[in-house]
């Protein structure tokens, strides 16, 4: 529970309010999660209580500068952190099932299965001794012992021919240094659905790939997940990709949401600062554009030395809307600013609505 300051100036205590849905029923249910790295230096804390959830067919957008926990969340989800020095905490909930109080064993059997990712470097995430194929048929197999070796390597050439790859049987000897980046990356999401999973996670899939790839890569993503019904957490920090593939976005701060919601609510109608200025440094294609780009000011906190109170503080042009020091000493919660949308922020809903009316969306 979080101490804020009301407009009045008492203090009271409020409760962090649940992500947006019906928890209870999500397929995946993620509840202050927290995952702290200790160091020579001090305590990093890359995710310091994160609440969401996802139903399957949807896809939620993590979006954040680099640094503020985006990839620590799914590699927790995965069960990455285990034999580490990371002190995880809260509960991770796939299909009912507690994740961070199943086995080592239980998790491996999960990853790759029930859950699968999608790397941010797939000339990184593929091994280069081994054939592209090889490596998926070995995915298929540690899942299904009592499948041929044949059979697995029918099944990868189908996955391979399923993603766009042409001459899936040619290439499925090839290594992964001979294919190109986009054909690399189609690799990499025939590898994740080698097995159907329910859950999918995307670590920035679309990075360093030329914008036609890009919408190739997005487009072959919503089909696969027409086909199979399955959960995307797509993280990225390209705003573009939200949009075109998200039904909800959370925006990441210094290892905490400050703002989730339906995709347009964010979009059309954000309430945090941060998500303020990701817009307005972000190029638009629809409109001629009067002034020069707009860059958040400053640079993302230290994980080790996080801020006092609102960690953005240091960096929000608005602070002064907020009378005392609340924002340097209090922690927002984060609240409901409407049905479904909610902000970490202790500028009043309606005061950010006639800044966001006023003074943002003129420069967006």
């Amino acid at each position: 529970m979080t101490p804020l300051r009301t407009r009045s100036g008492h203090t009271q205590v409020a409760q962090e309010v649940a992500a947006p849905g019906d928890t209870q029923g999500s397929y995946l249910r993620v509840v202050d999660l927290k995952v702290h790295f200790p160091t020579d230096d001090g305590l990093v804390k890359a995710v310091d209580g994160l609440t969401f959830d996802l139903e399957k067919g949807q896809t939620i957008g993590i979006v954040g500068e680099s640094g503020s926990g985006k990839s620590v969340t799914s590699q927790a989800i995965l069960g990455l952190h285990r034999n580490t020095r990371a002190r995880t905490s809260g509960s991770i909930f796939l299909d009912g099932e507690d994740l961070m109080g199943v086995s080592n064993e239980r998790i491996r059997t999960l990853r790759g299965n029930k859950m699968a990712m999608i790397f941010q470097d797939p000339l990184s995430a593929l091994h280069p001794y081994y054939t592209v194929g090889a490596q998926i048929v070995e995915g298929i197999r540690v899942h299904h012992s009592d499948m041929s070796k044949a059979a697995a390597k029918s099944r990868t050439v189908d996955l391979l021919g399923r993603v766009g790859i042409p001459n899936p049987k040619k290439r499925a000897d090839q290594y992964p240094h001979e294919f190109s980046g986009g054909m690399r990356q189609r690799a990499m999401i025939a590898m994740a659905l080698a097995n159907d999973p329910s859950l999918l996670i995307a670590d920035e899939p679309t990075t360093a790939l030329d914008v036609t790839v890009q919408a190739q890569i997005l487009d072959l993503m919503r089909d696969l997940q027409a086909e199979f019904g399955s959960a995307i957490i797509m993280i990225t920090h390209d705003l573009g990709v939200v949009a075109e593939m998200a039904n909800e976005i959370l925006v990441m701060y210094a290892g905490k949401a400050v703002e989730h919601g339906q995709v347009n609510d964010v979009f059309y109608q954000p309430e945090h600062p941060y998500a303020w200025g990701l817009l307005s440094s972000m190029p638009r294609l629809d409109r001629v554009r009067q002034s020069r780009l707009d860059p958040v000011p400053g640079n993302p906190p230290s994980l080790i030395n996080v801020p006092s109170g609102c960690a953005f503080h240091p960096r929000c042009a608005f602070r002064a809307e907020v009378p005392g020091d609340a924002c340097k000493t209090v922690v927002p919660g984060l609240e409901e600013a409407r049905p479904g949308h909610l902000a970490r922020c202790h500028i009043p809903t309606e005061r950010r609505a006639e800044l966001f009316e006023t003074v943002v969306k003129p420069r967006l």
